[in-house]
C-alpha cells in the first residue's frame, strides 16, 4: 500500500489539482535524466526533469496477480538531452525508470506511483515511444543454469575465466574501406585466423561512433585482407579511419572451447546431452533384439547409432 503525504493528500482531497508526472531515467552506465509533462522545468529529488521535450505517458495497465504491468513513454529526440544516437547504441537499453506524481506548486510534495525499466525503444522519424516494463517482468526472465549443449557463460565472464585481454584475443585496428552500412575491411587483424572475432565484441575507440560496443557478425579473410561484419548499422555512418578495439568471439561449443581457448575444464554446456535425433530414434528390424541391425533416426537425413 503506497504512503501518501499528508498534505498531497490534502490537496488531492480538495478536488483542485495542481499535479504532473515525472520520469527519471537511471541508465547502466551512471547517466540519470529527468522529464516531466509540465510546461516549466521541476526539481525531484535533486534530478532536475526537462520540460519541452514532449513527453508524455500512455494508460498504465496493473494487476493484481503477477502479471506484467505495462505503459508506453512517448515524446520527441531532443539533440541536447535525448539523442537519436544514444537511443541507437543502446544507451538506454534496460535503463531503471521511476514515475513520479509531483505537485508542481511544491515538488517537495510528490508520490512514487510506478518503477521498471525501459523495453523496447521504437523511432520514427524526430520522434520515439518506449515500453516501460513493471518489476513483474523480471520473473519472465532467465535464471539458474539450463542443461544445454552448448556453453552457459559469456566469454571472458566469471564463469568462463578466459583472458581476453591476451594480445591473442583482442586487437586494435582502423577503418580502411567500407561496404554498405555494416560491413567494412579493416587493418590490424591481418595476423590473426578467420572466424577468431566472429560473435566477438568490438568497441569504436574514435569516430563518430567512438564509445559504443556491438557484436561482430562474422570475420573473414578476402582478397589477403580481413573484413567485419556487423549484425546491425550504428547510429552513425562508419568512416575511413575510425579506429576500435575487438576481442575475440565463441559459438559457445565444446570444440572451440577445448580447441581454440584450451578451456574445457570450464565449459559450462553439456555437450553428451542427447539430441533430437536420439529422442525421435525407434528400433529398426535386424537391429540388437531383432537379430542384429541399427536402431534408425525418426527425423530428416535418416542414419542410425551403429
Amino acid at each position: 500500500m503506497r504512503s501518501i503525504p499528508s498534505a498531497l493528500q490534502s490537496k488531492l482531497s480538495s478536488g483542485v489539482t495542481t499535479l504532473a508526472q515525472c520520469w527519471i531515467v537511471r541508465r547502466r552506465d551512471g547517466g540519470v535524466l529527468g522529464f516531466t509533462d509540465h510546461d516549466r522545468d521541476l526539481v525531484v529529488g535533486g534530478v532536475s526533469c526537462r520540460a519541452g521535450t514532449g513527453l508524455a505517458a500512455s494508460e498504465a495497465a496493473q494487476r493484481f496477480d503477477l502479471s506484467v504491468d505495462g505503459a508506453e513513454i512517448s515524446g520527441a529526440l531532443s539533440d541536447d538531452l535525448l539523442r537519436e544516437a544514444d537511443l541507437a547504441a543502446g544507451r538506454f537499453d534496460g535503463a531503471a525508470v521511476e514515475t513520479w506524481l509531483v505537485d508542481w506548486s511544491d515538488p517537495s510534495l510528490r508520490l512514487l506511483t510506478a518503477r521498471g525499466a525501459l523495453g523496447e525503444v521504437r523511432r520514427e522519424g524526430r520522434a520515439f515511444t518506449a515500453e516501460l516494463r513493471g518489476l513483474a517482468d523480471l520473473l519472465s526472465q532467465e535464471s539458474g543454469r539450463l542443461y544445454t549443449a552448448g556453453c552457459g557463460a559469456d566469454l571472458g565472464d566469471g564463469r568462463c575465466r578466459v583472458d581476453l585481454n591476451q594480445p591473442a584475443l583482442r586487437a586494435a585496428g582502423h577503418v580502411v574501406a567500407t561496404f554498405g552500412t555494416s560491413t567494412f575491411a579493416v587493418s590490424g587483424l591481418d595476423g590473426y585466423a578467420a572466424g577468431l572475432f566472429s560473435a566477438g565484441r568490438l568497441i569504436w575507440s574514435s569516430g563518430a561512433n567512438g564509445g559504443s560496443a556491438i557484436e561482430v557478425k562474422l570475420h573473414r579473410r578476402v582478397g589477403g585482407g580481413a573484413r567485419l561484419s556487423l549484425w546491425q548499422a550504428m547510429a552513425e555512418p562508419i568512416a575511413v579511419g575510425d579506429g576500435f578495439v575487438v576481442t575475440a568471439g565463441c559459438d559457445k561449443q565444446f570444440a572451440t572451447c577445448r580447441d581454440r581457448f584450451g578451456n574445457a575444464v570450464n565449459f559450462r554446456g553439456f555437450p553428451q546431452i542427447p539430441g533430437n535425433d536420439f529422442v525421435v530414434s525407434y528400433p529398426v528390424p535386424g537391429s540388437p533384439g531383432h537379430g542384429g541391425g541399427s536402431i534408425g533416426g525418426g527425423g530428416a537425413g535418416g542414419g542410425g547409432i551403429g
